[in-house]
This record gives C-alpha cells, structure tokens and sequence, in this order.
C-alpha cells in the first residue's frame, strides 16, 4: 500500500455576492491520466517511515516470511509494501 500524494491547488470561487475569492483545494475537477507517482519523487521520500507503514511493513514481512530494515525511508517502505503486497497476495 503506497501513500498517494496529492498536490495542493487554489480555485477561483465565486461568492454570492459575485466577487471572487481564492480558497485550497485538494485534488482536481477531472481524474488524473497517468500513472502514479514513483516514490523516489516524492518530496518527503527521504524522511523516515511512518508508524502506519512500519506496523503494516512488519505485518507484511511477518506473511511473507521476510526480514526488512527497520530504518527505512517513506519511499523505500512504499516500494517494500507494494513489492510484498504483490507476494503475499499470490
């Protein structure tokens, strides 16, 4: 299971008095076409994995008979998750 990172964009929005004013939105008006983001370019790949992907990591591991470092980066657990997800689920 990878993190999806979602970029943050502002959208004009009228109110009801017909002025514009800027407001943050997450996500976009029309579903994205390519593929996914690779982990290594994710702007917080570097830092340390969080608990949820350590728990989940360590589950995974556990199935798949495997022993994984425990000081990983957010992208290298991502890329262990998806890679042991596809193992275990064979």
């Amino acid at each position: 299971m990878s993190e999806p990172m979602q970029e943050q964009s502002n959208d004009q929005v009228s109110d009801n008095q017909g002025s514009d004013t800027q407001r943050e939105v997450l996500g976009s008006p029309t579903p994205e076409s390519g593929a996914e983001r690779d982990p290594q370019e994710w702007v917080t790949g570097e830092e340390p994995m969080t608990g949820p992907q350590r728990s989940y990591l360590d589950t995974l591991a556990r199935k798949a008979g495997e022993e994984i470092p425990a000081d990983l980066t957010k992208a290298e657990a991502s890329e262990h998750i998806e890679r042991l997800q596809a193992k275990v689920d064979q």
